[in-house]
């Protein structure tokens, strides 16, 4: 998974020691040392909490100080139970756009009516902003403004299934919103300011503070879905692109989120996805295919065997078999041929269960339109124990390895963990997927790490959308910090080749 992941490659390609019902710690208690007895036993009670329902009322998860993560010995149903609460608090219902009114013949007519919205979309809460943390304008009339396609990975556009909806049988393209905190955005301006003063080296021990948060959202078009399936999907009014440049209202769907953020004693970020459930099936290792018995929106009825479902053919300029996407692995958990787990850096199948319980709980606690949607995975870095320094240094020394899955390694949770709308075509680094393995396995961290598109190392480079920031800052243009990425991404590209 990435923020910003546009892979220009040309024709190359618990019972825990204490249970936590919630992300919220009573009162600060004595740190124990960790043990991995108590970080890797299985939660057995639900991993919900009931004070996050009804949605309306979600808090925001602790997550500073006094929270659960302020401790030397975390337990793994923790940074699930951030990730579930932190998407239902970005998506409760809170904010309301106000009427537009035309006078005609001395009476006020509405444009259109009141929409209640997420709080994401809340310019208040959230900035919508592009994929180099430029400003976006909004649109009258559209809660989100919906121009860029390529988020996919390897240069893909992304399209649905025409099937999925037989009345309008044409495929439609898939559009993606990036969203970003106030606390964030202001930390990137004082780093931004620091660096180009010469007030901070651009390669620094500095990290995004707590809160700081960034959101990526997929969308497409209402047509793309039929009338009897879309209560599923919670939709608004968006400006879209036409493909002539120009911006039209309409009702789009949203289909998956990204939820990347910083919480005490995790300046990597936590980076957990969402997606709906009726976009893709998962990927059968043991059956050696992709299957499913109706059409979804990515997929067709039918089966498919092998990577090209989700492979973008470079030359042909669409995957290399059409309507067959599908995810690689369910909850980004690596199996293995046999269908059993793939021996990692994180014990399973304590953390598969833990998606399992926590993904139950929610759906059965929820009444509204969010219950369609399903945790697919987060990953993280495992710092128990260390200093905010020792923290920042540590990510700094690993760089491109921070994501390395091999048995000793510090990265935690879904492995492989990706979004089927968002890394499609990059949710391994092969060419087939008999090549995939513990040495293979592709994540967030395979492309956001320490190291800058110019080999500066900071922890804030974790972040791409940082990264393009400040180097437009530095008067580079759109095109220029593009071609860097691309040529940071194909050396990342050959590297994980070669792992």
């Amino acid at each position: 998974m990435k923020l910003s992941f546009k892979l220009a490659l040309g024709s190359m390609l618990v019972w825990s020691m204490m249970f936590l019902s919630s992300c919220k710690k009573k009162g600060k208690e004595p740190l124990k040392e960790k043990t991995e007895v108590a970080y890797n036993t299985l939660e057995v009670q639900a991993l919900c909490n009931s004070n996050w329902f009804p949605h309306s009322k979600t808090p925001a998860p602790q997550e500073g100080k006094g929270s659960p993560f302020d401790t030397i010995s975390t337990t793994n149903a923790i940074f699930h139970q951030w990730s579930w609460q932190k998407f239902l608090w970005v998506t409760k219902p809170q904010y309301q756009i106000e009427k537009l009114f035309l006078k005609i013949e001395g009476k006020n007519i509405p444009l259109y009516v009141d929409e209640t919205l997420p709080l994401f979309l809340n310019p208040k809460k959230m900035l919508q902003v592009d994929s180099h943390m430029g400003s976006i304008t909004p649109v009258p009339g559209a809660s989100v403004v919906l121009e860029d396609t390529a988020q996919a990975g390897s240069s893909g556009i992304l399209r649905t299934n025409p099937a999925y909806n037989n009345d309008n049988n044409k495929e439609e393209t898939v559009f993606y919103s990036i969203h970003v905190s106030p606390i964030l955005k202001n930390a990137a301006e004082k780093f931004k300011d620091s660096i180009l003063n010469g007030s901070l080296a651009k390669s620094n021990l500095s990290s995004f503070p707590v809160g700081s948060l960034e959101l990526k959202v997929s969308w497409t078009s209402i047509d793309a879905i039929p009338e009897n399936k879309r209560d599923n999907y919670f939709t608004t009014v968006g400006a879209v692109d036409d493909g002539k440049g120009n911006l039209i209202n309409k009702e789009v769907a949203l289909l998956g989120m990204h939820v990347v953020g910083v919480v005490e004693n995790h300046p990597e970020f936590i980076w957990a996805t969402f997606e709906n459930y009726d976009l893709a099936p998962s990927y059968n290792w043991k059956e050696n295919q992709a299957v499913s018995s109706s059409d979804k929106l990515l997929f067709a009825k039918g089966s498919t065997t092998g990577i090209n479902g989700i492979y973008w053919d470079t030359i042909k300029q669409q995957a290399s078999t059409l309507y067959k996407v599908y995810d690689i692995f369910k909850y980004g958990v690596p199996r293995d041929s046999t269908g059993g787990f793939m021996k990692t850096s994180q014990e399973e199948p304590v953390n598969f269960e833990n998606i399992v319980n926590i993904n139950n709980c929610v759906k059965n606690s929820l009444d509204d339109v969010w219950r369609n949607y399903f945790y697919n995975g987060s990953i993280w870095v495992d710092t128990d124990g260390l200093s905010s320094k020792q923290q920042a240094e540590l990510l700094v020394k690993l760089k491109g390895s921070v994501g390395s899955a091999v048995p000793g390694s510090v990265a935690r949770g879904s492995l492989n963990c990706a979004n089927v709308t968002m890394e499609t075509y990059t949710q391994t680094f092969e060419s087939s997927l008999k090549d995939v393995n513990v040495n293979t396995l592709a994540n967030c961290f395979s492309c956001h790490n320490a190291e800058s598109y110019t080999n500066d190392y900071s922890p804030t480079y974790m972040s791409h959308l940082f990264d393009a920031f400040i180097k437009s800052a530095e008067g580079k243009t759109f095109d220029e910090i593009e071609m860097l990425k691309a040529k940071q991404e194909v050396q990342e590209f050959m590297e994980n080749r070669l792992k």
